[in-house]
């Protein structure tokens, strides 16, 4: 027997008849609002190069961390969802047969956000009627497998069909860019920018991190070895990426602890890390002066600053020895605000000229200090809830806990940050939904009027992250 696949018109909303009448009305106003994607990992090679995606497997599950983590949670091996161990251990060769094993499982994902994105991806993207279920597996792989043999589904036609006004993908320190020059030669009218993610360059703790300085003198003629040099080199990449559309940059920190040392002990830092004596603490202590140091760059070159800290990465050895990074092992842990970040305030958070977007893995820090500090300094603003709690409940615990102190003003808008292309419009249209219930009950508890809350939605789906980002 196979179930029916349907997306319910007022899915998300609270259960309440008026609230969810209102949240209706709301959500009608900007449901067809164009997507604005600021921060995300989508492969620009898809939009330099137009290609057809090969098949759902390679599109839909290679790609998605939050599908292999759970699937692997359950005893699934990684090798035969297709994964190649670098042993060259055997592993799955046959797509259709990993798609018949995902299938199988597929009910492991039920009342998570992955299982809500998935099945608006198959319905919406695609207009799959029936639940994907192992009597429907091979119909689905053929269903898809058809679609994309189609020119409506290659990667510039889909962009334009999701109405995205933007998208940002992200790209090492020391990155070509060949992909995005390319699309800016092609003539597309489609906008996707680049991100400046300098860890490959200021994160000691990384094996190629001497060798990865070394290339970037070279392509700077600085001399990466001195502090001055090491600045100045960082300085023209974060030029090259401004030339290539980049209007941020992203920074991916265990913590968010800054620092402002004087240059003497700046350069005293870099030779120990360089010389192989780096000291307990070293490392945090070079990527806690970065951070100041970056935002002191983006002062001078107008880009937005994003921290994304407090992830546990590759916390599974193993994993990471035999697959790689980015493929569901890594965790949150707990984050300090308030401290981290006072190095860096002291120095400029009262600069209006300068954003620094925080996101947390810690929710346990959006009232007692995220929320404190981004309705105090002029600088701060709150990223989306990120990640683990990009979900309905995470959300909605976003909002309730942030709100009250530092506004929605002080937020940077939704930013889906995802590898998976295809769920950029299911996400923005559940944080939409969410955004929606939510301004519907200050409605009705009489904290907010109706024509206030419609303008919100409007700032919350398109207008604040379209400032923020500086888009």
């Amino acid at each position: 027997m196979t179930w029916p696949l349907r997306l319910d018109a007022d899915r998300f909303f609270p259960a309440d008849p008026a609230t969810r009448s209102l949240s209706r009305r709301l959500f009608a106003e900007v449901e067809r609002v164009p997507i604005l994607s600021p921060h995300g990992h989508c492969d620009p090679a898809w939009f330099a190069l137009d290609q057809p995606f090969e098949d759902a497997v390679s599109l839909l599950l290679w790609p998605d961390h939050y599908i292999l983590r759970l699937l692997f949670s359950q005893g699934v091996s990684l090798e035969c969802l297709g994964l190649r161990p670098h042993d060259n251990a055997p592993f799955e060769t046959d797509r259709r047969a990993i798609w018949r094993r995902f299938a199988g499982h597929y009910r492991l994902f039920r009342g998570t956000p992955s299982r809500l994105w998935l099945d608006h991806v198959f319905a919406d993207v695609f207009g799959i009627e029936v639940r994907l279920e192992p009597e429907t597996a091979n119909y689905y792989f053929d269903a898809i497998s058809a679609a994309l043999e189609n020119a409506a589904f290659r990667p510039r036609a889909l962009f334009e069909r999701f109405g995205i006004e933007v998208l940002a993908t992200t790209e090492a320190a020391l990155d070509p860019l060949k992909h995005h020059a390319a699309i800016r030669a092609s003539g597309w009218p489609g906008r996707v920018i680049t991100t400046f993610r300098p860890d490959d360059i200021v994160d000691p703790d990384r094996e190629d991190f001497a060798i990865n300085l070394g290339r970037l003198g070279e392509l700077t003629g600085e001399n990466a070895s001195q502090w001055s040099g090491y600045l100045a080199a960082i300085a023209a990449r974060r030029a090259l990426f401004r030339a290539h559309g980049a209007s941020a940059s992203d920074h991916g920190h265990p913590t968010a602890r800054t620092a402002d040392l004087p240059k003497v002990e700046a350069q005293a830092l870099l030779d120990r890390i360089l010389r192989g004596r780096a000291e307990r603490g070293d490392a945090e202590l070079f990527r806690a002066q970065m951070l100041t140091e970056m935002a002191l760059m983006a002062c001078d070159d107008g880009m937005v600053m994003q921290l994304h800290a407090g992830s546990w990465r590759n916390h599974n050895p193993w994993l990471l020895r035999w697959f790689g990074p980015d493929k569901g092992a890594d965790i949150p842990t707990r984050t300090d605000y308030v401290g981290a970040l006072k190095p860096l305030l002291d120095r400029i958070g009262a600069r209006a000229d300068f954003t620094l977007i925080l996101f947390t893995l810690d929710e346990s820090a959006y009232a007692r200090e995220l929320a404190p500090l981004a309705g105090h300094y002029p600088c701060l603003r709150l990223g989306a809830p990120w990640w683990f709690h990009d979900s309905p409940e995470g959300m909605l615990r976003f909002r309730r806990q942030t709100t009250e102190t530092a506004g929605f003003y002080n937020t940077a808008g939704f930013t889906d940050d995802t590898r998976a292309f295809l769920s950029i419009p299911a996400r923005h249209n559940l944080a939409r939904r969410i955004d929606c219930g939510y301004l519907a009950e200050l409605v009705v508890t009489g904290r907010l009027d109706e024509d206030e809350a419609a303008e919100i939605a409007i700032d919350l789906a398109y207008n604040l992250a379209k400032t923020a980002y500086r888009l």
